[in-house]
């Protein structure tokens, strides 16, 4: 059945990837083949409507599957059985006349209570507008009582504004009127309760609540599921995951994040704390770049959700220093009794051998169809983001959404999501090894090469570091584009 799927008006390009995501979370596909995550829902648009538009129709197998998609997801306003549509209020009239009356009848007996709400998308309406139209819907013959806190059935009046392209918004040529029963709608309690602003612990590149929760929706977060985090900073995507019920492990190679914070009533734990949440089964200090992992250890993660770092608000780092890099120093071992307050050395770390990285842990420690989550910064020419073949690729995996956020006219960063699709066999793992000794061998040539940071705001005409004699190096740096195994 086809319901009227609203939206709210913000991060266009992420709200049918969600969907689709919680349409499989809630088994809209069957349970035939659970690791085949490759199919879409089927969406289409209102007539003479944009594809920005935040109205779009979409096909559901039951009610009881739209209740639960617009209940759980960020950017879905309400799901809406629709009773009638128009161009003018006239049409809508014979639409909503038209709607069986065997589907209309059971909302509108006289033991029910019921509210209705206008809504308007381009234009503000004034409360006498609102009481004229629905005093307008006369013709519909509800028996019920009126009841505007707790209503049994709720009714939705939504129209749109012939505006045309002038004032921002996706342009509507023709005005539009929606008429329908809500089925669900989202929590509007969920982002303000999770708003930074209101957080315990915090660093400079905490997770705004918003994405973190879309990130933990595409995930596919659940009870009984395990969710990992390599790059954990102050937990903001294991606070949504545990939200939603997730046992949830994180690492970060600070450690300084993960065991100290702030104090002992300010730190990664008092995120959960505060909201009443689970506690992480565990919080590691781990180094991406040298898993901790036992080698026989697979296959027991159902996502890894992650913001690697990519050297705009923070760079990367690994083990190591200058010296290690060196091969000066052999690696060496801490005294017992410097452990406690030993911090020990980083070195800068590429986005290229992250990425790598990256995908080679989730190709090992995710289980067959887990997915794997995580942003990729790009670079944007002529204000366009080609999608394809610019992201990283691993035979274990299948890329099934890509979601661009624009940060800047130079620059955005897209969410990834990837789904298990192949075993991870000793050839792979080989290939891997072979990739991590030439990232070592090659380490100045990555971190100039997958340094997004450089790319984004060092000028194309400004001096080299390593330009001969002062000259200038006009030639922009290259951008990583390889396919990683």
């Amino acid at each position: 059945m086809w319901y009227l799927c609203v939206f709210y008006h913000r991060l266009l390009d992420y709200r049918k990837a969600e969907v689709d995501s919680l349409a499989h979370l809630f088994g809209a596909f069957g349970t035939e083949d659970p690791h085949n995550q490759n199919h879409c829902l089927e969406w289409r648009l209102p007539l003479h409507h944009h594809p920005d538009s935040p109205f779009h129709f979409v096909n559901l197998p039951s009610e009881d599957l739209a209740r639960k998609i617009a209940n759980r997801s960020i950017l879905v306003k309400g799901m809406y059985e629709l009773w009638g549509e128009g161009s003018s209020y006239e049409e809508l009239e014979a639409a909503i006349r038209n709607y069986p009356e065997e589907r209309k009848l059971p909302y509108l007996d006289s033991g029910s209570t019921f509210k209705i709400n206008v809504d308007s998308f381009g234009k503000v309406l004034s409360l006498d507008d609102q009481n004229q139209r629905i005093q307008g819907l006369n013709y519909i013959a509800f028996k019920g009582r009126v009841n505007l806190k707790n209503p049994d059935h709720k009714f939705w009046l939504m129209e749109t504004d012939d505006y045309g392209s002038n004032n921002g918004l996706p342009p509507i040529v023709h005005r539009r009127i929606f008429f329908g029963r809500e089925v669900g709608g989202a929590d509007r309690k969920l982002i303000p309760t999770y708003q930074l602003k209101s957080r315990k612990y915090l660093g400079p590149t905490a997770m705004d609540a918003e994405m973190a929760f879309l990130m933990a929706n595409q995930g596919l977060a659940t009870s009984g599921k395990l969710v990992y985090d390599p790059f954990v900073g102050t937990g903001s995507i294991l606070v949504a995951a545990a939200h939603f019920g997730a046992m949830t492990m994180g690492a970060d190679i600070d450690i300084r994040v993960v065991r100290d914070g702030r104090g002992p009533d300010c730190n990664v734990w008092s995120n959960f704390k505060q909201y009443g949440l689970p506690m992480p089964i565990t919080l590691l200090r781990a180094d991406n770049n040298l898993p901790p992992w036992r080698p026989e250890l697979k296959e027991i993660f159902d996502a890894i959700i992650c913001d690697p770092p990519y050297g705009v608000r923070a760079g990367g780092r690994k083990s190591g220093g200058r010296k290690l890099l060196k091969g000066a120093v052999s690696p060496y071992t801490v005294p017992d009794d410097k452990r406690t307050d030993h911090i020990p050395s980083t070195a800068p770390y590429c986005l290229a051998e992250c990425v790598h990285d990256l995908l080679d842990l989730a190709a090992r420690m995710l289980v067959m169809g887990g997915r794997l989550v995580f942003f990729y910064p790009v670079l944007r020419e002529d204000d366009y983001v080609e999608k394809e073949n610019n992201f990283p690729e691993h035979q274990c995996f299948k890329l099934i959404s890509t979601s661009e956020q624009i940060l800047s006219s130079r620059y955005s960063r897209v969410l990834l999501t990837m789904v298990k699709t192949g075993t991870y066999t000793e050839e792979i793992a080989e290939a891997a090894r072979i990739k991590h000794i030439e990232f070592k061998e090659n380490h100045l040539k990555w971190l100039e090469e997958g340094n997004l940071h450089s790319a984004v705001f060092s000028p194309a005409d400004a001096p080299s570091a390593v330009a001969p004699e002062g000259k200038l190096n006009k030639e922009p740096k290259p951008k990583y584009r390889g396919k990683y195994v």
